[in-house]
């Protein structure tokens, strides 16, 4: 799997490993240094463990032990970045992170001035201590009222589920009118992932699950498959369809970081454009081929960021 996640199994390993961390914390995140610990000592003399219990309602889970220690991003921190980044300049407002996860993105967006509501299918995987979360599966309805939220993250979230049109169908519902939404989805149409879906019929992010490989995610995760299992292929135009539905237009769209070895495709970058050129405009206009094109799609990273702003309430 490309995803960098801590191994929920090996709790034990990974608090040891921790405590062995040397972090230098500039004076400008001292306040998500202090959210993601809690305000306590760095390392503290103590080790966790994640539970086997999953709560049956979506109601807020408390204050609860196991929360105590620093939250760990699930996603690549180059995309914590840009997101926090884009989101820095604009105003502030309540925000829903969904999923949530360890609650790294939540810590740097509190601490940024925004007030944060959190949820996630496994909410006892969160670690953030005072901050409450509430159970929540984007295949489904969110604990939350109608126009609750300025703004909704969502990374990491989309290619794991099921349905992501209904999440985005929440989306629009939870947000105010004008609200913003930024979600991620692996990029399976930079050049790289082309040919490799030409040469072997599937993508880096989206590789064939056997049911082998299923067993052992259920066992290395504890049952919390979805965590890692990537189930749903959506690419930028699936998405873009899917957001312009449910009221949303596209406001801007980010990559997390070039490709080091783009330079290698080239040749086929200049012959994608070139054809994209001969392209009639009315047509390039419908199959958004220079958005396909672009910088960000065709030479981006593993990861597409997409900021939409709700522009239609339904």
């Amino acid at each position: 799997m490309n995803l960098k996640i801590r191994n929920f199994t090996r709790a034990k390993r990974q608090a040891d490993f921790r405590r062995g961390i040397i972090l230098i914390c500039s004076a400008k995140s001292a306040d998500s240094f202090e959210l993601l610990t809690g305000g306590r000592q760095a390392f503290p003399d103590e080790r966790n463990s994640f539970p086997n219990l999953m709560p049956s309602s979506p109601e807020i889970v408390g204050e609860k032990p196991l929360r105590n220690s620093a939250a760990a991003p699930l996603a690549h921190e180059a995309i914590h970045d840009t997101v926090v980044g884009i989101l820095e300049k604009e105003g502030r407002g309540a925000l829903l992170d969904v999923p949530a996860g360890e609650g790294a993105l939540a810590a740097r967006l509190i601490a940024a001035g925004f007030s944060v509501s959190c949820s996630d299918l496994y909410p006892e995987i969160f670690r953030l201590e005072s901050i409450p979360i509430r159970q929540g599966d984007l295949n489904g309805e969110l604990p939350f009222a109608h126009h609750s939220f300025d703004f909704v993250t969502c990374l990491e979230g989309l290619e794991h589920i099921e349905n992501p049109q209904q999440a985005i169908r929440e989306f629009a519902r939870v947000l105010r009118p004008g609200g913003t939404v930024i979600v991620s989805i692996p990029n399976i149409l930079n050049i790289e992932e082309r040919l490799k879906w030409l040469l072997y019929g599937y993508t880096s992010h989206f590789k064939p699950m056997t049911r082998a490989q299923v067993q052992r995610l259920r066992a290395e995760y504890d049952n919390r498959e979805e965590i890692a299992a990537h189930v749903n292929p959506i690419g930028y135009s699936e998405l873009r369809y899917i957001l312009e539905k449910y009221g949303f237009q596209i406001a801007r769209v980010y990559r997390d970081k070039p490709k080091s070895n783009a330079w290698l495709y080239w040749p086929i970058v200049f012959l994608i454009r070139v054809i994209a050129r001969l392209t009639p405009a009315a047509k390039r206009r419908e199959r958004w081929t220079e958005e396909l094109a672009s910088d960000e799609v065709l030479l981006g990273g593993n990861t597409l960021i997409v900021q939409a702003v709700l522009s239609q309430v339904s």
